[in-house]
Parts: C-alpha cells; structure tokens; sequence
C-alpha cells in the first residue's frame, strides 16, 4: 500500500533561501512545492546544495520507478546536463548537490516524475565566480589523465580497500591511513564498498563494528561514512577508485546469502548468475547509481566509478569451471557503464577489473575508460603486459592490485614484499599506464614503513610531468648486469636502474643522450640527490648501485632547472 508523503522544510537550517513554486499540474498529488538555494557563493569546482520539499505519492523514495526528482541544468556554455537528485533520509528532505565546471551563468529546473504523472519547477538561475580548484579527472592519454583545468595527472598511491575488521587493529582507519598516504606524497589510493566497508546495500554488515544492522533500504553507517570519506579526501587532496562492488558478493559461499538481491532475502535474482540477466536486479543496480551519483557525484575527489573487484573471480570456481556465463557479465558492464554515463554530468573515468582471467568482451566497452588487471606473485611481468592490451584496445591500462603474495601479508615475507612494493612503483612509472599499479596488504607496509617510499616516487613523478608537460616517449636502453627502463620527457631523460642482484654492480647503461648533457642521480631509499659526470658510453662515475635497491637517473640540458615539487 502506498504512503502519502509530503517533504517539510526546515527553515531554521537555510543559509539561504529561493523559493521557486512548480508549474501547475493537474496531478495535485505530484507537485514540487519548494526549492531552496543552500549555498552562499557558488564557486567553480565546489559543491553547490538545494534542499526541495515536494508532494509525492511512493513507498520507497530509492526506486526511480516510484519517484524521480532531476534537476536540468544548461551551463554557461549552453551544454545541456541532467543531475539526479537523492532523497535524504537522515533529514527526510530531497537534495541535489551539483559541481558546476564553467565559469558563468547557469539556468536550471526540476523535473519531478511519479509514476505517469510529471510536473516541473519554474526555470531560474546561478553564477558561478572562479576558483583555484582544479575540477574532475578526465581521460587523456595512455600515460596521464587530465583535470578540467587542463592541468595533468599521474595516480601515486596504494590500496586502502577498506578499514580495520572486528579481528584488526583499530588503527587502520581511513583518517590514519589517508593522512598517512597524503603526508607522504601519495594522490591517490582505491577503496570498496563490501558488507564490513561502506555497506551500502547490506541490512547485516558481518566482521565490523563501525556499522551495525539496519533495515533501511541503504544503511545509514555507510551513507554517514561515505559523506566523510569524501569530505576527508576533499580536504587531502586525495583522489580515489570506489570500487562499488566486490566478487565475493555473489559468492554462494560468501556474501550471496546476505545480498539484497537474493530472492531468499526478498530480491530479485535466485542464482548468483541472475544477478547478471535479471531485469528486476539490473533495475536495483541502476537505482543505486543513481543514488551514488546524486549523493557523492559532487566531489572531485571521486577519480574513477569501479563496478567490480575481480568479477571474474565470481564468474569461474577455483578450478576454472564457469559457474556464471561470461557474455551475461559482459553485457551486464555495457548496460551499466552506458546508463552510469547518462546519468553522471561530471563524466567520471569508469572501470572494472578481474583477476587473471579474461572476460571476453569485457575490455571492448567502450563507455569502461580503462581496464584493470591483477598481478601477484609476479611483479616482475608488470612491464610488459601494459603493450599487448594498448595494441588490442587503444585504451589505457591500469594495474589496480599487485603483490608478492595474495594469500596473506605474512610479515616473514616482508623483506621480499617490500622489495616488489617498490620495484612494482617504478615499473609503472616507466611504463605508459596513467595509475602507477597499487599494492595490496596497506597494513604491512605501514607496519614495515613503507610509506614514506611514496614521497620519493612523487618526487620524480612531478618532474617527469613538468618536464615533458604531458609528452613521454619510452626510449631504448640496455645494461650488462641492472635492469634498466628509460623515458623522455620533453628534452629530459629518466632512467630507472635496478639491481636484481644481492651484490653491488656499477651503474652502467647504454643510452643515446645528446651531447653537453647533465647528470643527477637520485637514490630513492635515502631521498638523496647528486650531480654527477658520466662517460660516453655513460658509466657514471665513482658510482654503484647496492644489492636489491635501485636509483633514478635525470639527463637534462645545461640550461634546464626542474623546479622542486
């Protein structure tokens, strides 16, 4: 049975108010009563907020077939934009909460659909002044994204999947992790929704005590959560992945008992593999879209919608025996990557990832900006599997987890993991990819240390952008005994040099540089810098290069002065 539902406004809570009263509408039941202007100076880049208070009639204010509340917008430039808004349930109001990304004059109006009744609210209008704000993360090319500044990016970071369990330390939070990673010279890391992180759909979060059970159709921990998460990175200049969904989810074994989707539990789909077919399950899906976008779309920090954690992990047993048909999955990303870039005005990067199993079809979508792969146990493949999926899909390519081991962050192993956490750094740094690859077991690595490494791989990611402003040219180089890599930039020459080896070895590389060029090594472990000469067949002097550590080497013109990040 439905309710009648009728929003009222709390005027003690208005920074400011525009009340624009909605067009007439045979349909008294379907009105747009109120919209109120909540922001004091709408600002380029920063999050603009209107409270609306309507006469609707709906049971459950989530499902876009029940109730629909957009906001139409044509930016300065006459580009027409969609917003969705979101009901609110901590305040029991409707918000929309918009990011504009032109300087100017917008004109906008609400449009509020139930059912087959749709009324809309009298146009009117906003100007936006300038901001030194840098704007959302767009693509670019293989090697880089792009902010609507035009201003370049590479992402430096890790894997914060999620925060402390019950059974961890309670230390390992978002506020102590991410203030870490920022302190450090990190700009990036990548997170997941999942029913012990940020458990948007999940009535009976399990393995936390942050969140607690909840029989709202979203549960309000996470919802709280979230809006901090995101004012946080807002405020650390942090960009990150949201990974809105993970295999384990539609694991018979695993999360699938739980699910939302479950018939058993009142969804839609009776298999794990309905999940994919479902028509009543895709519309669930796309609700909860609509609802992310709405609520948190807003925010710059936000880099990157990832729809799943290694789906394919999901798809096939631990034999390899498909259990799920892969072209369902693959249709399922093409229908939601599509419908996801309807309804995000701001256009954010959007991605999946598997494991190691291809999903064939998968990596062809063309509305999924960059596809993702996982390597463990083999940091060593890192730069060559970066060719052969550019050659095939024309896309960028990201290695969203790596490490020595996946089974556990056994701290036995943390001589040899902390060894491939920093070679599988550089090796993207060398390697076209926009996202250096981020290692998996943050808790080891902050328990080992390692997290300072990050400011010395910034370092040289910030030179490298200011060099070449955005060019980079992998160039041929070859050593007796290092493992060597070299990119150009600009006029400028990087040189990455690895010592495989438990002894030390003279750095020595062949590399064509133009002549009258200057050397400075750059020792990334102990943060030290030297002017060095070198021989022509570049030997450089009096140098080497200890065992199992590596060492950076710029070649720039005479009269080039990188400035310091």
């Amino acid at each position: 049975m439905k309710r009648y539902l009728k929003v009222i406004p709390c005027y003690a809570l208005l920074l400011t108010s525009t009340i624009v009263y909605g067009k007439d509408n045979a349909n008294d039941s379907t009105k747009i009563n109120h919209i109120r202007l909540e922001t004091k100076q709408i600002n380029l880049y920063e999050k603009t907020e209107w409270s609306i208070d309507l006469t609707a009639q709906y049971t459950n204010p989530y499902d876009q077939h029940q109730v629909k509340l957009d906001m139409l917008l044509t930016s300065p430039a006459g580009k027409p934009l969609l917003l969705p808004a979101f009901y609110d349930e901590s305040t029991q109001q409707w918000k929309a909460r918009f990011t504009p990304q032109e300087k100017g004059n917008y004109t906008y109006h609400f449009e509020l659909t139930t059912g087959k009744h749709t009324t809309q609210s009298t146009t009117s209008e906003f100007s936006v002044n300038n901001s030194k704000g840098k704007g959302f993360l767009h693509k670019n090319d293989l090697w880089t994204f792009r902010f609507d500044n035009n201003e370049l990016f590479r992402g430096v970071g890790e894997n914060v999947a999620w925060e402390s369990r019950s059974f961890e330390n309670d230390k390992w939070t978002y506020d102590y992790l991410l203030s870490s990673l920022a302190k450090n010279g990190a700009n990036f890391f990548r997170t997941w929704m999942c029913y012990w992180n940020l458990p948007l759909e999940w009535k009976q979060p399990r393995n936390t005590k942050r969140y607690t059970s909840s029989d709202s159709y979203f549960n309000p921990g996470a919802i709280r959560r979230m809006d901090q998460l995101v004012e946080m990175c807002d405020s650390l200049k942090l960009y990150f992945m949201l990974t809105i969904d993970w295999h384990g989810h539609l694991m018979e074994n695993g999360g699938w008992k739980h699910s939302a989707y479950n018939k058993a539990n009142g969804g839609p789909a009776a298999t794990p593999a309905e999940y994919f077919t479902s028509n009543q399950a895709m519309e669930q899906y796309k609700n909860k879209l609509r609802y992310i976008v709405g609520r948190w779309g807003y925010s710059t920090s936000i880099a990157v919608w990832e729809f799943f954690n290694e789906v394919d992990n999901a798809a096939f047993t631990q034999k390899d025996s498909i259990i799920i048909p892969l072209p369902t999955i693959a249709q399922w990303h093409l229908e939601m990557s599509r419908y996801l870039k309807d309804i995000d005005p701001y256009q954010h990067l959007v991605s999946t990832s598997v494991s190691h199993r291809e999903i064939i079809g998968l990596n062809s979508i063309p509305y999924i900006d960059f596809n993702q792969k996982h390597i463990y146990k083999h940091t060593e493949k890192i730069p060559g599997i970066y060719p052969d999926y550019i050659q095939t899909y024309n896309k960028p390519y990201v290695v969203g987890e790596f490490g020595y081991r996946w089974e556990d962050q056994d701290p036995k192993y943390a001589t040899e993991a902390n060894y491939d956490y920093r070679r599988g750094l550089w090796y993207g740094m060398f390697s076209p990819t926009p996202i250096l690859p981020m290692t998996w077991w943050w808790e080891l690595f902050d328990n080992q240390n390692m997290t300072p490494y990050l400011q010395a791989v910034s370092n040289i990611n910030q030179r490298m952008l200011q060099a070449g402003k955005g060019n980079f040219e992998q160039v041929n180089i070859s050593s007796p005994v290092l493992e060597t890599y070299a990119v150009k930039c600009g006029q400028t020459y990087f040189v990455y040099a690895l010592n495989n080896t438990n002894n030390p070895q003279v750095a020595e590389f062949n590399l064509q540089v133009p002549a009258g060029y200057k050397l400075q090594t750059f020792a990334p472990l102990t943060n030290q810098w030297k002017d060095q000469v070198y021989s022509k067949d570049i030997k450089v002097a009096n140098t080497t290069i200890a065992g199992r550590e590596e060492m950076v080497f710029i070649f720039s013109p005479q009269k080039l002065t990188l400035k310091k990040p």
